[in-house]
């Protein structure tokens, strides 16, 4: 394997499902965190990119609300049990259907909402030219408050062409 990649933060944008009108149906406590970052033109294959996310500090969130700290978290993991193998790759289409799915899970998505979603996921996931999926890991993988969340998908996009890799965190509080 080649050395990892410097892979340089961009930002961070959150998309909370309260901030909608989802009238008589239920926003779930549910929201959308999207990092990305620049990857160097000349990255080697998509294990080593993933291998330089994992060792990112930007990768040291646990969604709780405390942000990105020196720990060895990330989201209910702990770190070292998070590897590229544990990524399985998926097409663009799994990929939407599976956020798609989990957003509607209380009902229909606000249009306001379903917009922004078009734009900062199901665009990326359709321009990426790889698409991972975080796969199940062992319940000794689950750091000592890990299991906060309802739900915790989370999805690593790479698009090569554009230069850039895109980590997105699907969570329900």
């Amino acid at each position: 394997m080649h050395p990892a990649p410097a892979l340089h933060h961009l930002g961070s944008p959150f998309v909370n499902f309260r901030d909608f009108d989802f009238g008589e149906g239920s926003h779930g406590y549910r929201w959308i965190s999207t990092k990305r970052f620049r990857l160097p033109m000349d990255a080697p294959d998509d294990r080593t990119v993933l291998a330089a996310l994992i060792a990112h500090p930007q990768f040291r969130d646990t969604y709780d609300g405390a942000g990105v700290q020196d720990w060895p978290r990330h989201g209910q993991w702990w770190l070292e049990r998070i590897t590229p193998g544990a990524y399985q790759a998926v097409d663009a289409l799994t990929a939407t259907e599976f956020i798609r799915t989990w957003a509607g899970r209380y009902g229909d998505v606000p249009q306001e909402l379903e917009a922004r979603l078009v734009e900062h996921l199901y665009a990326p996931i359709r321009t990426a030219t790889s698409q991972y999926v975080l796969g199940e890991l062992p319940d000794d993988a689950l750091h000592d408050y890990g299991p906060i969340h309802i739900d915790f998908h989370e999805l690593v996009l790479i698009d090569r062409p554009a230069a850039t890799l895109t980590l997105l965190v699907a969570a329900d509080d």
